[in-house]
Parts: C-alpha cells; sequence; structure tokens
C-alpha cells in the first residue's frame, strides 16, 4: 500500500529528530541537508553549502551554491519542527520567497556585507554576490518546506531580480515524497518543443520498426540545444558521468572557434551527442516527421558540444544560426534505463576513453561493497547486546526500498540490523575517502565533483589489481565513516563553533591528522576502530585540537577573499595548513602517538587481505561456474568457436566445463571462465 503524505511526514520527521541527534546539529541544518541531499542526487543542483542568516528587517538565506555556469542557486528554508503536517498558501510562499529575494537585491546593489560579521558565512555570501554581480547570469530561488503546499499553486512565472533573470522551484514535503518514491529515479524533464519554441524538430526513424526499442536520428538548431542547457544544466547530462569530468565552465577551444569562425562547417566537423529518453511523442506534417516533445531527455555523449554551445552564445555573442548538430536519440524503457545508459555511454565515448565513464550503481566495486555491507557483521558496540550491520546503498532509494513491502514488525527488525545511522551512499563513500586519500580540496567542491574524483581514481585501481577492494577495505571504509561522523559531531559541540563552515572544518580536520601521521611514517589503527565501532579517546582529542587549528585559519582567508566556502575549495589554502602542520603537531596530546600503527603494519594488513580477496575470488568463480551448467557452456563455446573467438588454453577449459558435475573446473579455471563469460555477453549469447 502506497504511503500516504501524513504517513510521509511523520517518518521524514522522525529521520529528521534522528539525524539531528547523530550529528549534533541544529535541525534547520539538518533539515536543508536532507532535502538538498536528494536535490544534488537528482541533478537539479550540483551542491549546498550551508548559510542561515535572517535579518529584522525582512531578508533571510539558508543556503546556496554557486555552480560552473555562473548561475547562482539561493535556498531558503520553511521549517519550524512542526509536529503536525500542515498546508502551504500561495501567500506565505510569496512571502518566504520575499524575503530571500530581499537578500540578493541588497546584497547585489546596496553592499550589504558591509553591516555583517567578516567571519560569518552570510558575510562571505553577500559579498561573493556583490563582488560577482557583473558575472552572475542567473539566480534560481529554491523553497524548501516542510509543509503541504496548496493545490492552488501550480507554477511561479519566471522573473528578473537587481537586472538578473530568476526562476524560483518549491519543494514541499508532498514532491519530497513523490522523489522518493520514484526509487531513486530523477524527476524527469518533460520537453515540449511546440511550447518552448513553437516548432517541432524534424527527425528521421532509425529503428526499422522494431520492437525492441525505437531510435530516432535528428539535426537540431545549436540555438536550441544551448538553450535546454541554460535552462535544465546539469539534469540534462544527469546520466553522463562523463559530463562531471570535464570542465564544463571551459568551452573547448576547436568547437568554439569553428561556432565563432566557421559556423557553416560546424556539422561537419562535430562529432554530434548521443542521447536517451524514456517517451518521444512525434507528429507526420508536410515536412516530415518531427519531434513535439521529450520526456526525460538525457545527453550521454556531447556533454562538452552542448556546454560549449551555450558558454560561446553567452561569452562571445556568437550568434548559432548557422549550427547544426546531428543527434542519435534512443528511447529507453525506464526499468532498462540503468543497465542501457550506462553502456551507450561507455560505448559512445570509446573514441576517448575514461575509466569512470562506466561508473554507475552496477559497476563491480560498488557491487562488491554491497555484498560486504550485507554479509559482514560489525562488532557488538559499546554497552549494546547484539551486532549490526552497516548498509551501503548502492542505488539510491534501496534502503527504503528494503522495507516497503514488510510487515511492521518486519521492518523493526530490519532497522536492529542496518540501524539508520550506519546507512551509508555512494556519495558518502567519496568524501570518508577522499579526505584520506586524495585531495580534500574535492569534498569541499561539492557531493557530485568529489564523486566523480573518487570514481575515477577507484575505477583505476580496480582495472588495474581489483583484489584490492576486499574485506579489509570494508572494514577501513567503515572506520573511515566513524571517524568523519565523529569529528562532525565534535565541531558542532566545540564552543568556538558558531553554525558555520562545519563541512569545510570536519574535512580539512581530518586531511590534517592524516598528513602528520604519513610525515611520522604512521597511519590511524583503521581495524582497532572497525573493532570498536568508536575511534579511540585519543583520536577525538586529536580531532578537536585540529579542528580548531583548522577553523582559526580558514575563517581568516588571504586579502582579496571573501567567501571561506569558496577559499576552502582551492589548492592554495590545503597548502596553507599544510605549512603549518608543524605547530599543530606540536600542539597535540602526548598520547596520539600510542593509537596510531606504522606503515608497515598496515601494509602487512593490506597484503594479508589481498591473497585473501584472491581465494574468495577464485571460489566465487567456481561456484558461478556450476551454476551456469554443462549446457549454457555447451552453448557458449558453439557460439565462441563458430567466430574464432577462442584461444586454445580457453578451449581447453570449456571443454571441462561441458562435463560438469562430472568434472569440476579449478578455482583458477573458474577464473578464466569468467573472462570466457564475458566475451560471451559481449557477444549475445549470455545474458
Amino acid at each position: 500500500m502506497q504511503q500516504t503524505v501524513q504517513e510521509f511526514f511523520h517518518d521524514f520527521r522522525q529521520e529528521l529528530l534522528a539525524g539531528t541527534d547523530a550529528g549534533n546539529q541544529f535541525q534547520i541544518a539538518e533539515f536543508m541537508e536532507l532535502i538538498t541531499e536528494e536535490l544534488t542526487e537528482t541533478g537539479f543542483v550540483e551542491g549546498f553549502d550551508f548559510c542561515h542568516y535572517r535579518a529584522l528587517r525582512g531578508m533571510r538565506v539558508d543556503g546556496y551554491w554557486f555552480n560552473d555556469e555562473n548561475a547562482l542557486y539561493l535556498f531558503i528554508a520553511d521549517f519550524d519542527n512542526r509536529d503536525e503536517l500542515e498546508s502551504l498558501t500561495r501567500t506565505e510562499v510569496e512571502a518566504v520567497f520575499k524575503r530571500v529575494t530581499n537578500f540578493f537585491e541588497a546584497s547585489r546593489n546596496r553592499e550589504l556585507y558591509r553591516e555583517l560579521e567578516e567571519t560569518s558565512p552570510e558575510y562571505g555570501l553577500s559579498r561573493e554576490i556583490a563582488d560577482r554581480k557583473g558575472q552572475i547570469l542567473s539566480v534560481n530561488f529554491f523553497l524548501l518546506s516542510e509543509r503541504v503546499l496548496s493545490d492552488r499553486l501550480q507554477i511561479l512565472d519566471d522573473n528578473v531580480i537587481a537586472d538578473t533573470p530568476a526562476t524560483y522551484a518549491i519543494w514541499d514535503i508532498s514532491r519530497l515524497q513523490r522523489q522518493r518514491a520514484s526509487r531513486g529515479h530523477k524527476e524527469p524533464l518533460d520537453i515540449d518543443f511546440q511550447e518552448m519554441f513553437d516548432t517541432g524538430i524534424s527527425c528521421l526513424r532509425a529503428d526499422l520498426g522494431l520492437d525492441s526499442y525505437q531510435s530516432y536520428l535528428i539535426v537540431i538548431p545549436g540555438e536550441i540545444l544551448s538553450t535546454l542547457y541554460e535552462k535544465h544544466g546539469s539534469r540534462l547530462l544527469e546520466q553522463n558521468v562523463r559530463s562531471f569530468l570535464q570542465a564544463r565552465g571551459k568551452v573547448n577551444r576547436g568547437i568554439r572557434t569553428t561556432i565563432i569562425s566557421e559556423p557553416n562547417n560546424f556539422f561537419a566537423y562535430n562529432n554530434g551527442i548521443t542521447a536517451t529518453a524514456q517517451e518521444v511523442e512525434t507528429i507526420e506534417n508536410g515536412t516530415g516527421l518531427q519531434i513535439m516533445r521529450i520526456k526525460d531527455l538525457q545527453i550521454v555523449n556531447g556533454g562538452q558540444t552542448t556546454a560549449s554551445l551555450f558558454h560561446t552564445r553567452r561569452k562571445d555573442k556568437a550568434s548559432l544560426e548557422k549550427i547544426f548538430v546531428q543527434m542519435k536519440l534512443s528511447v529507453i524503457d525506464p526499468e532498462e534505463s540503468e543497465k542501457m545508459v550506462p553502456r551507450i555511454s561507455e560505448y559512445a565515448n570509446t573514441q576517448n576513453r575514461v575509466s569512470a565513464a562506466d561508473f554507475y550503481s552496477n559497476h563491480p566495486f560498488h557491487i562488491r561493497m554491497e555484498e560486504f555491507s550485507r554479509r559482514i557483521w560489525a562488532p557488538v558496540q559499546h554497552g549494546e547486546q547484539r551486532e549490526t550491520k552497516w548498509f551501503y546503498e548502492r542505488a539510491r532509494g534501496q534502503y527504503a526500498d528494503a522495507q516497503s513491502k514488510m510487515t511492521p514488525s518486519e521492518q523493526r527488525r530490519f532497522k536492529a540490523e542496518y540501524p539508520r545511522p550506519q546507512m551509508f551512499t555512494k556519495t558518502d563513500l567519496a568524501k570518508f575517502e577522499n579526505v584520506w586519500e586524495d585531495h580534500p580540496k574535492w569534498v569541499n567542491l561539492g557531493a557530485q565533483k568529489n564523486f566523480v574524483q573518487f570514481a575515477g581514481r577507484i575505477a583505476r585501481q580496480w582495472d588495474k589489481s581489483p583484489n584490492t577492494f576486499n574485506e579489509f577495505y570494508y572494514k577501513r571504509a567503515i572506520a573511515r565513516a566513524l571517524v568523519f561522523r565523529r569529528t562532525e559531531k565534535l565541531v558542532s559541540a566545540q564552543s568556538w563553533y558558531d553554525g558555520g563552515y562545519r563541512a569545510n572544518i570536519v574535512a580539512y580536520t581530518i586531511a590534517v591528522i592524516r598528513e602528520i601521521c604519513e610525515r611520522q611514517q604512521k597511519t590511524v589503527d583503521f581495524l582497532g576502530i572497525w573493532k570498536t565501532q568508536e575511534p579511540p579517546q585519543m583520536l577525538i582529542d586529536s580531532l578537536a585540537v585540529a579542528a580548531k587549528f583548522v577553523n582559526e585559519r580558514i575563517v581568516h582567508p588571504p586579502s582579496g577573499i571573501s567567501n571561506v566556502t569558496e577559499w576552502c575549495k582551492k589548492d592554495a589554502c590545503w597548502t596553507g595548513l599544510q605549512s603549518d602542520i608543524e605547530i599543530l603537531k606540536a600542539s597535540l596530546p602526548a598520547g596520539i602517538w600510542d593509537v596510531l600503527i606504522s606503515i608497515d603494519e598496515k601494509d602487512e594488513k593490506m597484503r594479508e587481505a589481498k591473497k585473501t580477496q584472491k581465494i574468495d575470488n577464485g571460489i566465487d568463480a567456481q561456484k558461478k561456474s556450476l551454476e551456469i551448467g554443462a549446457d549454457q557452456w555447451s552453448t557458449i563455446f558453439q557460439g565462441l568457436s563458430e567466430k574464432g573467438d577462442l584461444s586454445p588454453k580457453e578451449a581447453g577449459i570449456l571443454k571441462i566445463a561441458q562435463q560438469i558435475p562430472a568434472k569440476i573446473p579449478s578455482e583458477k579455471q573458474s577464473m578464466i571462465l569468467m573472462d570466457i563469460l564475458e566475451k560471451a555477453r559481449d557477444e549475445g549469447l549470455y545474458a
């Protein structure tokens, strides 16, 4: 039975209160974080920085984000920790939006920052708006509400605020429920070309009438493609991980030159774009077949072309009148999109392969992490009576979806086995890992950019040595999660903490501790933390000292830099902290060295874990070989033999597999059979 809005509100409130207690932060901060995580995951925004400011004269803001296209996102909360679900009226919506627009206008035109405390987040935001006022191309206002929007308010028209194009979006509790109920899929774009451009898009059917899926060849005007990107930004490119790997704010020089100097030749020079959709509506008229509407248009290859058209038109005032782009559009069933879209993206990008191109939820790294989390019990925590597990959410919504068809008693057992505070997502894992293994700057750049950096590194390591990702890696990741979340709680509890920059402080606090350890050829005993499910007190005390050290330095950026959050995204911020590491080292508790282990000891544990994983892989491969069975192996042998795609060694092992169970392939032979299985998949011989 589908959950009612009232029931969802109750569950959301309990989640909010639990998160507030676990993270020891203000309820308003937890509220904003819960909803903006949803917005970030689904591509509505690329990131979020908390900034809670309320003035007596009708101004308020609760968060912001500057994206690479010089668009500003300003967030305001309608939150009062209400016990009961209430309605949000149009009058109230307009009043709330008026407060945040007042803040934007005062910051842009009246130098509001001069009235604010220089070390506060609101000063940095207001000053940044004033300094960038000639560069901000649009401002997008987001109202996040714990109430239900009145049915009378369906749409808010775009506007111009302080000479800046403005849009408005409302995320009330019912819209959040609809988004979560979609089981992790984003709210699809619905593009009506007739409504937006007064014309359809000419196309040719390219699927020969086959039932499997529809496909179209399109020549799309550059003006239309640029306008779509201007309006929808990263949502248009969401499925294409490469769109984040490319510096989307930097126009490709070759594409730009062609647009400006040789627009007539753009179609000939450009490779075009590859896209997918859920649905397409077409009409037949005197000019041929035309697409009138596309539901959930996703550009999976060609993000650079699309962004370059937008930037060249904006920055160079270039005309796109003579620019046309070829597009291959495939209509994919939503149920098949998770499997199909990553493959389309990967194959479309083979001319300039990126190792993380297919690093989606079905990548074997995520599958292995999920398997560990469902199998490995965490040791009993102090004072507890039973073991629990950590829940790795390989695909968004898994944690809630797993409980959706359970009875109340089954849900209680599930939550006892997988407590909500022990659920973590792919972007969470990227944060936990990157502050230890990569540049801490990435964590400050936002969840998506940090994840892509993490994905690229992990994908390269996986290709080189998949056995690196073993039980030791998993337990170390959980230990790092414990340290990260404990540091969040620690920072919030400090007497000097005033509610700003927590994410920045946490990332750099862990990074400076890691830097000190590395210089001493030491490391944190992560397996020790795993065994106790709690960082040792001496490490916690050291993190407290480091957090104060970090805070004192980041809130006083160099001359000419006003926004602390933006400063924390720069290489120079980390370089400056590193230069003062010895000062911090001298102030740490003397007992910190007693809870660390040597690098050599850590390396030995990693080597043993890799050996164990190799054995486990062999056992799993042998089990899979037996499950497939002799008949299927015979079919694969025949198909690959006809194609001449088997080496003598592979053919010999397949002959053994065809005799299962009379003969059993060894673990080593079974590993080779798994490689043969991939060949069979590529040839369509095995699903």
